[in-house]
């Protein structure tokens, strides 16, 4: 199995880029994973409801239908650290050829994309910039590993 985390658009600031690859170089010591961005569409004058279902249309197209997807959605389920990590532990039991977690834009994601994923989660109530995001879940990402590996990073 492998992990993929999907977002449009790149990293423009140097330290989340930094950031980004130094948990992914982390990750790699525990599983294959992959941070995938996708190029923005051209929207123009869109609306924002438009401009979800583009977006949507981007990451449907590259998906197969055995990809098990998990929404980055601030309506979704929140977890802490160590229910994350037995959540992660849940989807690996379950054997999906690949794990794809994708990161909405600023207007979240169109009902189309909403019914073909498999969960949504949801990483604070608070909101950020999905390029944050990126970085914020690759930690959480790499801490889940930590902690089903019983290993000090995490305190708790």
């Amino acid at each position: 199995m492998k992990i993929e985390i999907w977002s449009i658009g790149k990293t423009k600031e140097g330290y989340l880029q930094s950031g980004e690859t130094l948990y992914l170089k982390r990750i790699k010591n525990y599983h294959t994973a992959e941070l995938v961005l996708f190029k923005e569409p051209k929207t123009g004058k869109s609306n924002a409801s438009q401009v979800k279902k583009l977006e949507s249309e981007v990451f449907l197209k590259s998906l197969q239908p055995d990809d098990y997807v998990i929404l980055l959605d601030e309506h979704g389920k929140q977890f802490d650290s160590v229910g994350f990590a037995r959540q992660i532990q849940k989807w690996f039991n379950q054997s999906p050829r690949r794990l794809i977690f994708i990161i909405g834009g600023a207007w979240g994601f169109d009902s189309s994309l909403k019914m073909r994923s498999n969960f949504e989660m949801s990483l604070s109530k608070m909101t950020f910039t999905h390029q944050m995001v990126r970085l914020i879940f690759l930690e959480q990402l790499y801490r889940a590993f930590t902690i089903l590996n019983n290993e000090p990073y995490h305190n708790t």
